[in-house]
């Protein structure tokens, strides 16, 4: 779930004074010499954390009458529903990725870049380690069915590996409309979110009333972007001019609608469902979920700051979308190795929600996390570049790449950017929807490639920059330049 760009800027705490400013001062740049804001870094750090967490809670591996079982552990879990309004963590995601995606469009613009070259930036980005997630996975699902392994089982990894890939696929698309998002959040602030919002209920009542399910998917557009213009309303100061006790009262609210809407049995009272399609559930938790996270994302950063804490955020940030991607692929290869542990030793398996299973969760939990430890350790440099600071990013970098996976055909062809947003997102949904099958897994490479081929375009005018810090007042950044000292 979801990924990751970890440039986490922060405006900042204005004045009554600001509130009147102009509209033009939305659009107004951040400073040169800026620090990252390391509660926004934190708090993405905590949702991988999260989605971490609640995936490796769904494993669920057993031997039944007929055979190997790999299911979805929490199916039957009476409490699950409840749990969901705590570990439903995508609309503070896409939140999160509006404050940066934002900010980082405004320094690019300011550096004299163009609306093509953001996007370039954030397919190489978000392209590379995806290219290396389809060709590994779609390899190794193909050496297990010719080693005789039943299709039925090779579709269910292929299938539970490939689930989180739609965040990739609706973050691609959200990235490449930064810009053009910013431009209509300058000057409507208030009225974009309105429409899109309506645009949600709108999508949901025609669904409700039709019953034809597949009308909701139009919400994969109107829903997230929503949630990312929130960010944006984050981004420039709007929430945090906000007095707080109207901050607590809109959370208030939107939590109270919530409830009633799920009591109305108009939404599942089990968040994750109204994952697919999105609905305006996701919405009212989106809003309740901003407005707690602003009032607390001061002391947040304060403790983000610290010397150790910010280590830790700092590498999450250097390979938050391996982690995000990777980690289903290292709980799939466990439950493997497990059910081999069955056959050839007789490891036992307790079967899910049982209490043998339940007190073997703490060390599944930790087998789980190493195992992803490795495999972030071994493709993490797909995500950041060898040099894993981010300062080996542009065009240079993605050649390489390009030249390491055999697609040096692209040479010399010109890819426009919109293309090339449009075959990643294309790209991974072969994936998604299709499987990992031999030919999928070969088309959905080659669309990647032209994605990354698209990235790779060089450009006269555009800077070759690391991506840009936050900004913080002068005090606040000298703190934490000392405390990283």
């Amino acid at each position: 779930m979801t990924t990751i760009d970890r440039i986490a800027p922060r405006t900042t705490a204005p004045t009554r004074s600001a509130h009147r400013m102009p509209r033009a001062a939305s659009e107004r740049p951040a400073t040169a010499n800026a620090a990252r804001d390391a509660g926004i870094d934190a708090a993405r750090a905590a949702c991988l954390v999260v989605v971490f967490a609640l995936h490796a809670m769904m494993v669920g591996v057993s031997v039944g009458p007929d055979g190997p079982v790999l299911e979805n552990a929490m199916t039957g879990w009476g409490g699950f529903a409840a749990a969901t309004w705590l570990v439903q963590v995508m609309p503070l995601f896409f939140v999160i990725g509006g404050f940066a995606g934002r900010t980082a469009w405004l320094r690019h613009r300011e550096r004299g870049g163009t609306a093509a070259g953001f996007v370039r930036r954030r397919l190489e980005r978000l392209v590379r380690p995806a290219i290396v997630l389809v060709a590994v996975v779609g390899a190794a699902l193909g050496l297990l069915a010719l080693a005789g392994v039943p299709p039925e089982i090779v579709a269910t990894a292929g299938h539970r590996i490939g689930q989180p890939l739609w965040f990739l696929a609706v973050y691609l698309g959200c990235s490449a409309l930064v810009p053009a998002m910013s431009w209509l959040h300058g000057r409507l602030p208030v009225a974009a979110p309105a429409l899109l919002a309506a645009a949600v209920v709108a999508v949901d009542a025609l669904r409700g009333a039709s019953g034809v399910d597949a009308i909701g998917f139009l919400n994969l557009a109107f829903v997230w972007l929503l949630m990312q213009q929130l960010g944006f309303l984050l981004a420039d100061g709007t929430i945090d001019r906000m007095p707080r006790a109207r901050r607590l009262l809109v959370a208030a609210g939107a939590l109270g609608v919530l409830a009633l809407a799920v009591a109305s049995g108009a939404y599942s009272p089990d968040l994750l469902e109204n994952l697919n399609p999105p609905t305006a559930a996701l919405v009212l938790l989106g809003v309740t979920q901003l407005m707690l996270f602003s009032l607390v994302r001061g002391r947040l950063r304060r403790w983000a700051e610290r010397p150790r804490p910010a280590r830790l955020v700092d590498r999450f940030g250097e390979w938050g979308m391996t982690l995000y991607l990777w980690h289903l692929p290292a709980f799939v290869g466990l439950a493997g190795l497990l059910l081999v542990a069955h056959e050839v030793a007789g490891l036992s398996l307790p079967v899910p929600l049982t209490g043998d299973w339940w007190a073997t969760r703490p060390v599944w939990l930790v087998v789980a996390a190493v195992a992803t430890g490795l495999l972030v350790a071994r493709f993490a440099r797909y995500e950041r570049g060898r040099g894993g600071t981010g300062s080996s990013l542009g065009a240079q970098s993605v050649r390489g790449i390009r030249s390491a996976w055999g697609i040096r055909w692209v040479r010399g062809i010109r890819v426009p950017a919109w293309l090339g947003a449009l075959a990643a997102i294309a790209g991974v949904g072969v994936a998604l929807v299709v499987g990992f099958g031999p030919i999928p897994a070969l088309v959905s490479v080659a669309l990647l490639a032209v994605a990354l081929a698209a990235a790779a375009e060089p450009s006269a005018v555009e800077p070759q920059a690391v991506e840009p810090p936050a900004v913080v007042p002068p005090a606040a950044g000298a703190r934490a330049a000392a405390a990283r000292a």
